[in-house]
């Protein structure tokens, strides 16, 4: 016979439902965090400076975006990489690499919504889209 277990008195506050990945310096990743937090979203979210860029995650992003998609070609890290290698990053697999040793090259911020859906990059229309209108908007 099983002891009886008395319930937990606190809960444990269920996990975020959305989590942005990127760097917390970055302009478009402020205005991201920023309008999630004024329409009172419960994120996560991932630094790639601290914690790295997960691999996994990473290839379901290449999958599901297209790794042209989140390969920022415009960003100061990527101005100042080799030409060499600029030239190189042609197929996926050599995007996914280049992006694992250079999380900087990354388009931000990703953000993986509710329902599973991921998303680059921040305007106000694309997470109204996923999310829904703030309230008071």
């Amino acid at each position: 016979m099983m002891p009886d277990m008395a319930p937990s008195s606190t809960p444990s506050p269920p996990a975020p439902s959305v989590t942005v990945y990127g760097i917390p310096n970055c302009d478009t990743v402020k205005k991201a965090r920023d309008w999630l937090s004024t329409a009172g979203v419960d994120y996560q979210f991932h630094d790639f400076k601290k914690a790295g860029v997960p691999e996994a995650a990473l290839s379901d992003w290449l999958k599901a975006l297209g790794w042209e998609a989140l390969l920022n070609r415009k960003g100061t890290t990527w101005r100042k990489l080799d030409l060499a290698l600029q030239a190189a990053t042609q197929d996926a697999s050599r995007a996914s690499a280049l992006m694992l040793t250079h999380p900087s090259v990354i388009k931000r911020p990703v953000v993986r919504w509710p329902d599973g859906r991921l998303s680059v990059g921040f305007s106000q229309a694309l997470f109204v889209a996923h999310h829904g209108a703030p309230a008071g908007a």
